[in-house]
C-alpha cells in the first residue's frame, strides 16, 4: 500500500507530458489540419502565398508566437496570433480577409480565420513550440493572380502573341488567317 501511495506522490510530483501537435497546410487544397496526439482535432481553410509570394514548402518548428503582430513590411498589416516558422518571417496568423480563405491569397504566410488562429495560437501555447511541428506541403495552384480582381481567376493567354490556329501548321500552311473568317467549304 505504501509502495503505491509513493508512486502516485512521485506521478503527480513529475511534469505533464507535452501534447505533440501537429499543423499540416496543404497549398494544393488550401487546407489545414491540425492532429493532437494523432487525432484529428481541426480541419480548416487557409490561404498560402498569391502568385509571386510562395509559401515555403517543408517541415518547420515554431519559432515565435506573438498574440498581436503588426507587419513592418506590408503597411503594419494586423496579423493576429501569429505563430512565425521561418527566420524570413513566415507567420501562421488570423487574418479578416475571410473571403480569400480556400485560395491563395497571402504575400507568403499561412492565413486562418481570426477566431481558429486564436485556437491554434492557444493550442501551441499550451503544448510549446518543442512540441509543434508545421508541415506545409504541395505547391500554389496555377492561374490564381489578381488579373480579374478578388476571386477570380487570372487570364494568361496574353503572354504569348502565338495563336495555333491563325499561323502555323494548324493553319494550313504560312499564311495566317483569321479566326472569324468563315472556312471554305468543299
Amino acid at each position: 500500500m505504501a509502495c503505491a501511495a509513493m508512486l502516485l506522490a512521485v506521478a503527480a510530483l513529475a511534469p505533464a507530458r507535452a501534447a505533440e501537435v501537429v499543423v499540416r497546410v496543404d497549398k494544393d487544397a488550401q487546407r489545414m489540419t491540425v492532429t493532437v496526439d494523432g487525432q484529428e482535432r481541426h480541419a480548416w481553410a487557409v490561404s498560402t502565398g498569391a502568385s509571386g509570394y510562395e509559401t515555403p514548402a517543408g517541415s518547420f518548428t515554431p519559432n515565435r508566437l506573438v498574440p498581436d503582430h503588426r507587419s513592418k513590411e506590408w503597411d503594419d498589416a494586423p496579423m493576429p496570433h501569429s505563430i512565425f516558422f521561418t527566420e524570413a518571417g513566415h507567420a501562421i496568423h488570423g487574418s479578416h480577409a475571410v473571403r480569400r480563405l480556400g485560395s491563395p491569397a497571402s504575400h507568403g504566410c499561412v492565413r486562418l480565420a481570426p477566431m481558429n488562429a486564436s485556437i491554434l495560437f492557444n493550442l501551441v501555447a499550451e503544448a510549446g513550440t518543442a512540441s509543434t511541428k508545421i508541415e506545409i506541403v504541395g505547391v500554389e495552384p496555377i492561374g490564381t493572380g489578381f488579373a480579374g480582381g478578388y476571386g477570380q481567376r487570372a487570364e494568361y493567354g496574353r503572354l504569348t502573341s502565338f495563336d495555333p490556329l491563325t499561323s502555323g501548321i494548324m493553319a494550313g500552311g504560312d499564311t495566317p488567317r483569321l479566326r472569324s473568317e468563315p472556312r471554305p467549304r468543299p
